[in-house]
């Protein structure tokens, strides 16, 4: 798979339409270049997510809708995966969530990251947080609109991350996961939407009930869906509710 996918840009000035081909041997430096063509130039076209990596070698796919910036840039989605979609090949993270429907739309209205974690190794908080960061100097995104979802482990991650850097972190949805309750507090100024399938024998639902209590024991501003009837496969009704990017969309820091 070529790592920077062709896309189109089409020159405002002279009407002309540029294919940029950017192939395996790609260095660091022309990808950098490409994912800063990919995110300034005035009006791009994509045909599917973009495989990237970023400078401390964890390799993500990268979404950005065709809808021209906003005044304060973009709204960030960082999705984190389960323990199934680890490994080299960024189209098992395509399997569930946001990035199994990007490739079909152009206006989902976040520039959304989906890293991978390698094989037989567990999300690094520090190294999702590089990447944040890594992205938001280069690209043109409303740091105050940074939101993180994921399931399974990649929900613990989203818990721990949003723990190590609430001053960074708008928003979070964890599903069928389980955070650290004696932290639960460091979380009370974050908006969280907490999904978990009650019929779950892999997570049980317990976990997101303790930590549900705990959140409201402090008086964050905590949201759960527990789904009657379903197991471990909370993130498939999860994901596919409108609402929850309507939710994200409405949480922003002051």
């Amino acid at each position: 798979m070529i790592l920077c996918v062709a896309f189109v840009v089409k020159n405002q000035i002279s009407s002309q339409s540029i294919s940029i081909f950017v192939d395996k041997s790609i260095t660091w430096l022309m990808k950098r270049i490409c994912l800063i063509l990919l995110l300034f130039l005035p009006t791009i076209l994509i045909a599917q997510q973009t495989e990237m990596m970023s400078s401390a070698h964890l390799k993500y796919l990268l979404y950005v809708p065709d809808l021209g910036a906003p005044e304060n840039g973009f709204p960030v989605l960082l999705f984190l995966h389960g323990a199934g979609e680890r490994g080299d090949d960024l189209e098992l993270v395509k399997k569930h969530g946001p990035p199994s429907f990007l490739d079909d739309t152009t206006s989902f209205p976040f520039l959304v990251i989906s890293p991978q974690c390698p094989d037989d190794s567990e999300w690094k908080p520090f190294l999702l947080l590089a990447l944040l960061n890594e992205i938001a100097l280069i690209a043109n995104v409303d740091t105050n609109r940074i939101y993180v979802t994921g399931l399974s482990i990649g929900g613990d991650a989203t818990w721990e991350l949003a723990m190590m850097a609430p001053n960074k972190i708008t928003a979070i949805a964890p599903i069928c996961c389980e955070g650290d309750v004696s932290r639960a507090c460091t979380l009370r100024d974050i908006p969280i939407w907490v999904f978990h399938g009650a019929q779950d024998d892999v997570v049980p639902s317990s976990y997101a009930d303790k930590m549900v209590q705990a959140l409201q024991d402090c008086d964050a501003y905590v949201k759960y869906t527990l789904y009657p009837d379903v197991d471990h496969f909370s993130w498939v009704p999860a994901y596919k509710n409108p609402e929850l990017y309507k939710w994200f969309l409405q949480q922003e820091k002051l």
